[in-house]
């Protein structure tokens, strides 16, 4: 734990500790491993990697932190990053907020670093949650007593609370979703379907998420349309001019991660949509992984669609969000039918309601839209530039710690990125290395992440992926590298019983 709160000025500016060293070599994160026989042949035993040098390893390590520009392709560069006044981060304060860390898992204190996975939910968002059921719980819009009205507040109230959030013009541009993957189909099977024609193109980043591809890549195929993606650099950053040579008259929609779940790589968002604009193609951003790290203002990027999960940003499961400009979302058919989204039904035809209701058909999840809203507020109170930079310098201690560990491969090394960190081990699966470090409390993802084209554009089918948020710790990420370290020491020593 951190005694004291840190002093994040001249340390924290974000995004301005910037590598430049050349991509490290590749390390079999296989079946090499001989003492790891049984899991090995569980966890990406295929693996065709080169062995790592530990010497070359801790070399990179020393060279990857010196550069201090900025990308030219950052939309993000120009943003100020200010305290409102502070100049210090309480971490602890706001861990006191967080009831689920204040538990021991396998007899040690846990360390949640799968939060680009999920985020846990401060006392208040559960509180706020708590608080509906007990008081307000009620089907909403359409009934006339008092719980009905409240409900009813309490679930567009939290619509307006996203607006602000993103900065949307109007409320009636907010869709309440499941999250970010039901928000893409969403968009896939409504934009998609009604305006995308055969011989049209789509275009997606080799960085998106599976929930990024497969509606795309089904619509392409039901539409006769085409697929196009955009490639990745060394570094685990999308090419630009590569991106402007896929762009045509016959692009329809690009959609793509503002930032990538398995190295953190922010993309040029800004950039690519003014770039897919001249051609008349619409865009939407998979928000998932930037939306609680960097502030997000749909207006200033004039995006078509914006789509996010709320269990990324402290608010419960089961809820997110998607912004959708009010012209498109008018012209756009339902997604699914029945009750509240409709006018008026007759057994010959049906008048349907004005967006965002069009798109909300059935009993919503209204008490976990209002975890939503409380989660949001609990960020806004902290300051999304706050945690903007104390993440970065977390991610930034981590990366330099992780990458002086003889045998740490490093993997992605974009020059802008969120706080995500991505490993492999040499001679060991990367899902073994994940319960190895289980077993000392320390949560993380280890597999594929729902990512594996970005993940084998580097060779890989797994990496090792702590993700930090606002209420880690750098001593919490000391434990982790000293476990790590020790995992590392056994795997080149092939001791036969891997405990640490």
């Amino acid at each position: 734990m951190l005694d004291e709160p840190i002093d994040l000025s001249g340390v924290c500016a974000s995004f301005r500790r910037l590598q430049e060293s050349p991509l490290l070599p590749a390390g079999d994160v296989g079946s090499a491993f001989p003492e790891a026989g049984e899991l090995a042949g569980l966890f990406f035993a295929d693996s065709d990697d080169v062995p790592v040098e530990s010497s070359t390893l801790r070399s990179a390590a020393e060279q990857e932190f010196a550069d201090t520009g900025y990308s030219r392709y950052s939309f993000l560069r120009d943003q100020p990053i200010t305290y409102d006044g502070r100049e210090t981060f309480d971490v602890q304060a706001i861990r006191k907020d967080f009831p689920i860390l204040h538990q021991k898992v396998n007899g040690k204190d846990l360390i949640w670093f799968d939060n680009a996975a999920t985020t846990q939910k401060p006392r208040q968002v559960i509180e706020a949650i708590a608080r509906y059921y007990e008081r307000d719980n009620s089907n909403i819009h359409r009934a006339s007593h008092a719980l009905a009205a409240r409900a009813t507040d309490g679930y567009e109230g939290a619509r307006e609370k996203v607006r602000r959030f993103i900065n949307a013009p109007s409320a009636e541009e907010i869709i309440f979703v499941r999250g970010t993957t039901e928000g893409i189909n969403l968009v896939a099977q409504t934009f998609g379907r009604k305006l995308i024609q055969p011989g049209d193109e789509i275009i997606i980043s080799t960085l998106d998420h599976h929930a990024n591809i497969v509606p795309w890549q089904q619509l392409a195929k039901e539409r006769s349309a085409k697929l196009l993606v955009i490639p990745v650099n060394d570094r685990g950053e999308v090419i630009p001019e590569a991106y402007e040579s896929l762009l045509s008259p016959r692009t329809r929609i690009v959609s793509f991660a503002q930032v990538n779940n398995t190295f953190g790589t922010i993309v040029p968002a800004k950039t690519m949509i003014d770039m897919a604009k001249r051609y008349g193609a619409r865009v939407l951003i998979d928000g998932a992984q930037s939306v609680a790290h960097t502030p997000v203002d749909v207006q200033d990027l004039d995006v078509d669609f914006f789509v996010f999960s709320g269990h990324k940003i402290y608010a419960p499961t089961g809820i997110g969000a998607v912004y959708g400009k009010k012209e498109l979302l008018a012209l756009l058919p339902p997604w699914q039918s029945g009750g509240n989204m409709i006018k008026d039904v007759t057994f010959e035809e049906t008048i349907f309601n004005d967006p965002p209701h069009k798109f909300e058909a059935g009993t919503p999840n209204v008490a976990d839209a209002v975890g939503l809203g409380a989660a949001l507020d609990y960020v806004g109170r902290v300051g999304i530039q706050n945690i903007e930079r104390y993440e970065h310098y977390l991610t930034e201690y981590a990366r330099r710690a992780l990458g002086q560990v003889d045998g740490v491969r490093l993997v992605g090394n974009p020059r802008e990125r969120v706080s995500v960190v991505s490993f492999v081990l040499p001679n060991l699966p990367a899902p073994e290395v994940g319960k190895l470090l289980d077993q000392e409390g320390i949560a993380l993802r280890a597999g594929h992440h729902c990512a594996q084209p970005a993940l084998r554009r580097f060779g890989l089918e797994a990496t090792v992926r702590p993700s930090f948020s606002f209420y880690n710790t750098t001593d919490e990420i000391d434990k982790m590298v000293e476990a790590v370290k020790k995992i590392a020491n056994v795997a080149f020593s092939s001791h036969p019983n891997i405990r640490i």
